[in-house]
C-alpha cells in the first residue's frame, strides 16, 4: 500500500505542504524549492507521488516516488 500524495501549495508569505485530504498543512517553507525537497523526503518514505502546484494553484508538475504504473503493462 502507499502513502498519501504530497502537495507543495502557495501560503500567504511563503510555501507549505501539505498531505492529501489533509485538513492541515504538514510544514511551511519560505520557498517553493524548500517545500518540495519536505514534500519529497515525505513521499519517498510513503512510496507515494508530490504535485507541485504554481502561484495560480493550478498543478504544474508531478512526480512519483513509488510504484509507478507508467509504462502501463501489456
Amino acid at each position: 500500500m502507499t502513502g498519501k500524495n504530497q502537495h507543495v501549495v502557495k501560503r500567504d508569505g511563503g510555501w507549505a505542504v501539505r498531505g492529501e485530504k489533509n485538513a492541515k498543512d504538514t510544514s511551511h517553507h519560505r520557498t517553493q524549492q524548500d517545500a518540495f525537497e519536505a514534500a519529497r523526503t515525505i513521499a519517498k518514505n510513503q512510496k507515494s507521488e508530490v504535485f507541485i502546484h504554481g502561484e495560480d494553484g493550478k498543478i504544474r508538475e508531478r512526480n512519483t516516488y513509488g510504484n509507478d504504473p507508467f509504462p502501463p503493462k501489456g
